[in-house]
């Protein structure tokens, strides 16, 4: 019997949100909060005939700490599930540091001002000490780890799929199936068309900005940067078929190159159509995809959220999209002294998820995980003072709920390893 307080109410929230009302012996009272309330107001009215739990909504604004400290004394939770943007993880960090409630989220702090001259100061130090040039990355959040410990609270983070299912699938493989792990290639193939010339399938400046930026992975004890799709592959992934893939810089990468240590590299593929490169490579060189604010016709108005509101809304893309995805993680090591290969990996059905929850699978694999580690937390399954990545619990129970709750794993001893 727990109380939850989820800010956020878009795709992702909206399947994770249905997903607890599942769960109502766990989930038992839910608010749902947002800066837009009629939007969770509507949620909660379709979710209330069919769900014992008790759902109750609240406008907030999560850039603002009071707002957030405000409902979250208002309200009582035993835990707030950030699933708005990334933009406000600190403020929501803030927030439940003031009131003493455990925190989690699906994805690491980025800025949402690039141009700010504190943030690139210290930004720019990080390019130099770590090398990698990403605008998101972990050290924000890390830097609370003393003040959670402190307090005798849990932060989780990055608990949807990637990151998230693809760390515990590294932790899984460590601890049943190497002995010491060297290559990880974690692989995230989207084979649904929802018939748009172009969108996206999750928030568009979020991922806008993370395909546009430099790729990079981790090699010998250090970042290799490359430029944007530089790096393209081929491979035939099962239920989806033959896909073109491109190495990105993923914030998972840095978390597992630091809890295991002994690994040689990293990289991350995600599949990408020509039409779709096409399409952002013209909204970059027009400037569509700049955080910078521009004046027109009086106006402050920044560019990729405009294009934002031009977009189809990820939410939307459901009764639309066909197909299926497939992510998952190809591991090479040695188990009892000898060679091995191994690949744990999801496939997961557009058209099943719209029947189940209203939701495209995108949206699917990130809120289904967030629920499942929100039930890890609230049943004292992971439970430890600090602030974590996923691959520093156990992965037996997180994997077996996501078995149960619509995203049952599938494994082999003998994939095709990507070049």
């Amino acid at each position: 019997m727990s109380k939850v307080l989820i800010i956020g109410c878009g795709g992702v929230a909206s399947v994770a949100i249905h997903k607890c009302c599942q769960i109502s012996e766990v989930f038992s009272e839910l608010c749902i909060a947002s800066r837009t309330k009629s939007k969770c107001d509507k949620l909660a009215a379709e979710l209330a005939p069919k769900t014992e739990t008790k759902l109750t909504t609240a406008q907030v604004d999560a850039d603002d700490v009071q707002q957030v400290i405000d409902l979250i004394r208002s309200y009582q939770p035993d835990l707030v599930m950030n699933i708005a943007l990334p933009y406000q993880d600190l403020t929501i960090m803030d927030a439940c540091l003031a009131c003493g409630v455990n925190y989690m989220d699906t994805a690491n702090y980025e800025p949402e001002d690039t141009a700010d001259p504190e943030w690139r100061a210290i930004y720019e130090k990080r390019c130099r000490d770590a090398g990698f040039s990403a605008y998101f990355d972990y050290s924000w959040q890390w830097a609370y780890r003393q003040k959670f410990k402190k307090a005798g609270l849990t932060a989780l983070l990055g608990c949807g799929f990637d990151p998230g299912v693809t760390q515990a699938y590294c932790a899984y493989a460590k601890k049943h199936e190497f002995d010491s792990i060297e290559t990880i290639d974690i692989l995230d193939c989207n084979g649904g068309d929802h018939g748009y010339a172009f969108a996206t399938n999750f928030n568009p400046e979020v991922n806008l900005r993370e395909v546009s930026a430099p790729g990079s992975y981790w090699e010998n004890g250090r970042w290799i940067e490359i430029p944007a799709m530089s790096i393209k592959r081929e491979y035939d992934f099962d239920q989806v078929g033959h896909k073109d893939m491109y190495l990105l810089h993923h914030e998972e990468i840095e978390s597992l190159a630091l809890n295991i240590p002994e690994v040689k590299r990293i990289r991350f593929f995600m599949t990408f159509g020509q039409s779709y490169l096409e399409h952002m490579r013209c909204l970059e060189d027009v400037g569509m995809l700049s955080t910078v604010p521009v004046e027109f016709e009086g106006q402050q108005i920044v560019p990729i959220k405009f294009l934002k509101a031009l977009l189809p809304d990820p939410a939307s893309l459901g009764p639309r999209t066909k197909g299926k995805t497939n992510i998952g993680c190809i591991f090479t090591g040695k188990k009892d002294g000898k060679d091995k290969t191994y690949y744990i990996y999801n496939v997961c059905d557009h058209q099943t998820c719209f029947h189940e929850v209203g939701s495209q699978a995108v949206s699917y694999t990130t809120g289904v995980p967030a629920m499942c580690g929100a039930l890890m937390l609230l049943t004292g399954q992971w439970s430890q003072p600090g602030v974590y990545t996923v691959e520093e619990f156990d992965p037996d129970p997180f994997l077996k709920a996501l078995d149960q709750y619509g995203l049952p794993r599938k494994e082999s001893w003998d994939p095709v390893l990507v070049k």
